[in-house]
């Protein structure tokens, strides 16, 4: 089958022959729960199905609960949106997951993240020359990518910064995105393109 090339190239997950795995179910053939859950994404803050939600249409329940996670840690959390963004790039590049990084990388800029910073998360580097709350953010979350923990250094540096609610909401954020980034990557959900903001996807 051939490769996905409607946006920007980019495409999740790593077999081939490569074929979207778990696409929108057709409306004839949804049950009430999953029309029902469909209907919630609509009206809510995110007003459509996409991403991680086409996968999750399969379990509905799970869907409407892990729906309610991501709502508080993107629109709720006492984190900075400019924090949240930077962070969630970060995962989404960690993880090689161009539909998080499409989406988020956007509104990071808009939130105050730096054209550089992005640059350098994009070429897969670390970015130089950050804000301090972007530098304890950044390190706590490569640490707990790459080492599943954080040192007790870079554990108190990050409660100075965004106090002991803030490290349990930033844990969860960067699990969170890992989480819906590997079900995309599973299901081979591609990628959309941003009209408002259009970037390109990172190489791979």
């Amino acid at each position: 089958m051939p490769a996905d090339t409607t946006v920007s190239g980019a495409r999740q997950g790593f077999s081939e022959p490569w074929r979207e795995r778990l696409p929108m179910p057709a409306a004839d053939a949804m049950s009430p729960e999953q029309r029902e859950a469909a209907q919630a994404l609509i009206a809510g803050p995110r007003k459509g199905v996409y991403g991680p939600f086409l996968p999750l249409l399969r379990s509905p329940q799970l869907l409407d609960r892990v729906a309610k996670l991501g709502e508080y840690l993107r629109f709720e959390s006492v984190l900075e949106a400019r924090i949240r963004e930077l962070v969630t790039c970060a995962a989404a590049r960690h993880v090689t997951n161009q539909f998080e990084w499409l989406m988020h990388a956007p509104l990071a800029l808009k939130a105050g993240v730096s054209e550089a910073t992005l640059d350098a998360l994009r070429a897969g580097a670390r970015p130089k020359g950050l804000p301090a709350d972007e530098e304890a953010a950044l390190d706590f979350t490569a640490e707990l990518l790459n080492r599943h923990g954080t040192s007790e250094a870079t554990y108190l540096a990050a409660v100075a910064r965004f106090g002991e609610q803030g490290v349990v909401e930033l844990t969860t954020l960067v699990g969170y995105f890992v989480m819906v980034s590997w079900l995309m990557n599973v299901a081979h959900t591609p990628a959309q393109a941003n009209a408002a903001a259009p970037l390109e996807a990172f190489p791979l």
